[in-house]
């Protein structure tokens, strides 16, 4: 194999949501509640829904500037890429990165849905998710048959409603749902309250991977406001931690064999630490913490119901016998700043010549098309598919890769010092966005 013969399936990308997102499926009436595409008087895109403010902040939509231009500040749609909201563009950006098919999670209704379950209408938000749940699946994915895995969000607010959206939103043909990992950030009981009983049967009755995106619900840890900020993006896979091992510990696991869970953008090099400490955690306390795993290492619960995934891990890749290879797959992260685009195929080779032909294909594609049900190949044929004759299609329709400028920050004033970037800046940012929601 080569690095042209190469199928990748990435299973973390983002959406921008398109301002008529909500046109074709929603009646009038509930069109006029939904959320709404706004532009300020700086000409920063915003949504507002509900009295809630959600800016597009720029690490989310940096895909394709030159890397001197990333920042933090909230943009406008004429700043971004087009693929990062149009799916016609974003398919050519695929085919441009070698890129068979993709999962894409939202941004301003948030990774999990979020928004809805902060709105104080929840009649409404039920309505405004369902359309969203159509939009992404009948629309944005159904555009492109094979391209896209469908990723649907849940009304966990409401356990009835949310029974009801699984068996639906299964019938459309979603095979995954994203969750927030810790819900009592939203208010709800934790993952081990008999609360989410009716779901765990749901979602595995129907065979629905649930993905975990760092973020949603455990904060990324950083030490102080005057920690710099490349101090909390380094630590930002690794959070994934904390509700791996709240996860791992859950009983349901023991109830429903079968269920599967994805750690989305938690890289796989401190994987094997993990599980280690895992192990020994539960056999130094087991005695009084009946802790469960019915006899089991919690390792091996591990490498049994969880997916984990890597942008740029050769580490882990290099250490890939102590993980189940048999889950463990790609995700680009298009469109936010940690993503490789236009270059995955040559970064991702580089990490994995020292594999099998076999191993290749499973941590490239095959895992991710099993654990979420997932057969392009039913649409498309393998051959058109390939890093090498996607980029040949790119190439033919024109698209272009290079680097577009859109203006970045502000340059630094006569007698400014450059300073670096800190935590606190940041939160001072969300601190301003929340004020600002508020009135």
């Amino acid at each position: 194999m080569n690095m042209n013969d190469m199928v990748i399936v990435s299973v973390d990308d983002h959406i921008t949501e398109p301002p008529d997102m909500f046109d074709k499926h929603l009646s009038p009436e509930h069109l006029a509640t939904a959320p709404k595409f706004c532009t300020d008087e700086n000409g920063k895109s915003y949504w507002s829904y509900q009295g809630m403010f959600m800016p597009s902040v720029g690490l989310n939509a940096v895909v394709g500037r030159p890397l001197e231009e990333y920042g933090m500040e909230p943009t406008s749609l004429e700043q971004m890429r087009k693929g990062v909201y149009n799916v016609d563009a974003r398919i050519d950006d695929m085919n441009a990165n070698g890129i068979a098919a993709s999962l894409n999670f939202g941004t301003c209704v948030g990774f999990d849905g979020g928004r809805f379950h902060k709105a104080p209408d929840k009649a409404l938000s039920l309505i405004h998710l369902r359309a969203y749940n159509d939009w992404h699946i009948d629309e944005w994915c159904g555009a492109y048959p094979g391209r896209f895995i469908p990723c649907a969000i849940l009304p966990t607010w409401d356990m009835k409603a949310t029974v009801e959206e699984i068996k639906r939103i299964a019938k459309k043909g979603c095979t995954a749902v994203s969750l927030n990992e810790n819900p009592t950030s939203q208010g709800l009981p934790s993952v081990h309250n008999e609360y989410w009983e009716p779901m765990w049967q749901a979602i595995t009755d129907h065979d629905i991977t649930m993905c975990l995106h760092i973020g949603a619900g455990n904060p990324v840890p950083h030490a102080s406001a005057e920690t710099p900020i490349e101090a909390w993006i380094t630590t930002m896979p690794m959070s994934s931690a904390i509700g791996a091992a709240d996860w791992l510990n859950l009983s349901a696991l023991e109830r429903y064999p079968s269920m599967k869970i994805a750690l989305s953008e938690c890289g796989i090099g401190w994987i094997p630490y993990f599980m280690e400490r895992a192990d020994y955690s539960h056999a130094r306390h087991k005695a009084w913490t009946h802790s469960g795993f019915q006899g089991k290492k919690p390792s091996d619960v591990f490498k049994k119901h969880f997916m984990i995934c890597f942008i740029d891990d050769a580490f882990g890749l290099q250490n890939l016998k102590y993980v189940n290879e048999d889950l463990v797959a790609y995700e680009c992260d298009y469109p936010h700043s940690d993503t490789l685009w236009p270059e995955v195929p040559e970064f991702l080779w580089k990490t994995i010549t020292h594999l099998s032909d076999e191993q290749i294909n499973k941590v490239t594609h095959l895992n991710a098309m099993n654990w979420f049900n997932f057969d392009m190949f039913k649409h498309i044929k393998r051959e058109q598919l390939t890093v090498g004759a996607l980029r040949a299609k790119a190439a033919a329709d024109g698209v272009d890769t290079s680097p577009q400028s859109y203006g970045g920050d502000k340059p630094l004033a006569d007698g400014e010092k450059i300073r670096r970037i800190t935590s606190g800046d940041l939160m001072k940012m969300f601190a301003h966005h929340a004020a600002k929601a508020a009135g």
